[in-house]
């Protein structure tokens, strides 16, 4: 069912207050209301700008880290100025009600987390945490790292002099392993997925909500754009999430008293 009519909301928020094991799977499109910026809309995405191969894969990062960190350091500004709009405080409130168990996210923004969401899955790691990819140490202060990045400094190791990289999986690498895990055993357990601000384009994460669908859930998705799931959707909503999503937590509360 593809609408935006009050119809659909009402039975989003009747499946989800129905379902025992919902979990969330999000996009960059939760995140572009707060300032982040996409990677794929028409005119405005950073792909549109230039080729993730030249400045955002682990080639970029060994042989050409200014490059890289110059891709960087704008998205470092957007994240640190940023806060969670009305779509991560709703996914928060659900959680709060008991009503999601897990948000399974491709951002790399921590927005989720600033909004109060327990659970989050980051499939694509964090850019707001770095280690040395020679001794492996952790950054001991990630905070003043970004700093130095968003000065137009290259972080160095203290312990060994590398160059640190940010904890976000770049083309050429694959998926943390542990999230990947994490999130592969959520879809076993939910029976209904909510995709929100995802395009479902990027492998292997876009296979989890077909897995969800696959294994009897099902799927809710709210995005700007139609995605590959929507046929298998029970409800489809073409709208942006931080409109949309708090009038469906509002109709599950109700639901609830």
């Amino acid at each position: 069912m593809t609408d935006s009519s009050d119809d659909c909301f009402q039975i989003a928020a009747k499946l989800i207050q129905e379902s025992h094991h919902a979990i969330v799977f999000t996009g960059a499109g939760i995140s572009t209301p707060s300032g982040i910026p996409d990677f794929r809309s028409p005119g405005t995405g950073l792909w549109q700008k230039s080729d993730p191969m030249l400045f955002a894969s682990l080639t970029a990062f060994r042989y050409h880290p200014d490059r890289f960190f110059r891709w960087l350091k704008p998205l470092l500004q957007a994240s640190k100025q940023a806060v969670p709009n009305p779509a991560h405080l709703a996914i928060s409130r659900l959680e709060q009600l008991g009503r999601v168990k897990s948000v399974i996210t491709q951002n790399i923004d921590n927005l989720h987390q600033k909004a109060g969401s327990g659970y989050v899955i980051e499939l694509h790691g964090s850019m707001e945490q770095f280690h040395c990819p020679s001794c492996q140490k952790p950054a001991s202060d990630p905070a003043g790292i970004i700093e130095e990045i968003i000065s137009g400094q290259i972080p160095y190791c203290t312990h060994c002099g590398t160059i640190m990289k940010p904890d976000i999986t770049l083309y050429e690498e694959p998926l943390p392993m542990k999230a990947w895990q994490q999130a592969s055993d959520e879809v076993s357990r939910a029976d209904l997925m909510f995709v929100i601000g995802s395009s479902l384009e990027v492998i292997p994460a876009s296979s989890l909500p077909y897995d969800t669908y696959r294994n009897g859930g099902r799927i809710i998705i709210l995005n700007y754009s139609p995605t590959f799931m929507d046929k298998h959707a029970d409800v489809v909503i073409h709208e942006d999430a931080a409109e949309v999503l708090p009038g469906i937590v509002e109709l599950i509360s109700d639901l609830e008293n």
